[in-house]
């Protein structure tokens, strides 16, 4: 392969002028000073297999087909069955999505001659019931495929669940039953069964590690047990709280289950005042913990203020908390009382009442707490203070909005930020928001 700037010569080569010289070392580029770039130096068509290859998968889809049409040799490379190994279909409706979608010619090239070659799969669907049906219909045809990680996407609701229970089913039963290496896979969102999660393990119980199926009304505790008896691997499961029960953390305790290394909750209600949520006892986080004492318990709540009631009122082994909106003084109090293995902790909102007495109970009784953010939320700065001094430089995040912090009579802004850092170990601002 010649340099960006080589001539190829044939011949004897003419003596150098001052132009010559100069549109040499311009080379492939060309000159900044417009002259004209040496394309013509190069031989794009007889490099390397490996180099071209490399080119393509920087490419986007539209461009790499485009370049395959070149010549032969990039066609050969736009087929290696290294470029297919991982692949996003994007399946959009022109009319209300804003998503380019994957064109359907393309789509039956891949399948034809690729199917055997997809490992990380990702569908992405707009929130049109058609594209979801043009995913079930894709993966129908997935006869072939050896995949490892399958991730089926929704950019807006309600797209999957839209789809019919059984023409869903029988899609995604086709790649559990031929891929026989599945790894991860994230189905959030979507209309998945306990059948399906059966034919999932018969086929890759000893490759699972991940499995994600937040918000999937169809799936029992009974599914997630089969799942766990069986998928001895499994590392990462990511289920909705309604799913949680006292009976599954003990059955997920026995000693013929899988000790996880991640298990996310998802608290979601939709119409606030409309859903009951029920207590999990503390003997049966005890139970789960006791059995998987490294396990990272994750809860993402997006509650109304009014729903929190049953959470927290005992010792609860949380190791990460994120609100995604408003959450009570009281029930930040609850936190620093009852979540010893709390390691980060994110508040969206919390209103205007200073948090200075719960954040300080946080550290003082957090002892693993590393990470930190605020949103919409406030405290003073002697308070804040207090709480980052208390914590010390375990604090390796600290995510907190300028506007949150109430300047006081010991503390301006200025001030602040070399306490904070002084006590943290390292130079430290708080974030600034965006001025548009």
């Amino acid at each position: 392969m010649k340099r960006a700037g080589q001539r190829v010569v044939v011949g004897t080569e003419a003596p150098q002028t001052s132009q010559t010289s100069k549109k040499q070392k311009t080379g492939f580029y060309g000159s900044v000073l417009g002259e004209p770039a040496l394309c013509s130096s190069m031989d794009w068509g007889s490099l390397p297999h490996h180099v071209i290859l490399r080119v393509f998968q920087f490419l986007t889809l539209v461009d790499r087909a485009r370049a395959s049409s070149v010549c032969r040799r990039w066609n050969e490379v736009f087929h290696i069955p290294d470029l297919w190994r991982r692949f996003e279909f994007e399946l959009s409706q022109p009319a209300t999505s804003y998503l380019k979608s994957t064109h359907p010619d393309l789509i039956q090239q891949i399948i034809k001659r690729h199917a055997d070659h997809l490992q990380y799969v990702s569908f992405k669907v707009d929130s049109s019931t058609e594209s979801a049906e043009a995913a079930c219909d894709i993966l129908s045809q997935l006869v072939n495929c050896s995949i490892k990680t399958l991730g089926l996407i929704s950019t807006a609701k309600p797209s999957f669940m839209n789809v019919s229970k059984a023409h869903f089913a029988s899609a995604l039963t086709v790649v559990f039953v031929n891929s026989k290496s599945l790894s991860s896979i994230k189905i959030d969102d979507t209309p998945v069964d306990d059948p399906s999660l059966k034919v999932l393990v018969a086929n890759n119980s000893d490759t699972l590690k991940l499995l994600k199926m937040s918000s999937c009304p169809h799936v029992s505790p009974a599914g997630i047990l089969c799942v766990a008896d069986q998928c001895h691997g499994l590392k990462e499961l990511a289920l909705n709280y309604y799913i949680l029960s006292d009976e599954l953390l003990l059955a997920l305790s026995s000693e013929k289950h899988v000790d996880l290394e991640h298990l996310r909750i998802d608290v979601v209600s939709e119409n606030p005042g409309q859903a009951e949520f029920h207590t999990i006892k503390k003997q049966s986080w005890d139970a789960f913990v006791k059995h998987s004492p490294k396990v990272n318990i994750v809860m993402y709540f997006f509650l109304y203020e009014d729903e929190f009631d049953v959470f927290f009122r005992e010792e609860t082994p949380v190791t990460h908390l994120y609100f995604g909106r408003a959450v009570s003084k009281a029930m930040l109090g609850r936190i620093g009382m009852n979540c010893p293995r709390l390691i980060e902790l994110v508040v969206c909102a919390n209103g205007l009442q200073p948090l200075d007495d719960e954040l300080i109970q946080i550290a003082e009784r957090c002892k693993n707490l590393t990470a930190m953010g605020l949103g919409e939320c406030e405290v003073t700065c002697r308070g804040f203070i207090e709480f980052v001094k208390m914590c010390g430089g375990r604090l390796t995040q600290l995510s907190i909005m300028e506007e949150v912090l109430i300047p006081d009579s010991d503390y301006s802004l200025d001030r602040l930020h070399l306490e904070v850092s002084k006590h943290l170990g390292r130079m430290w601002f708080p974030d600034m928001m965006p001025t548009w």
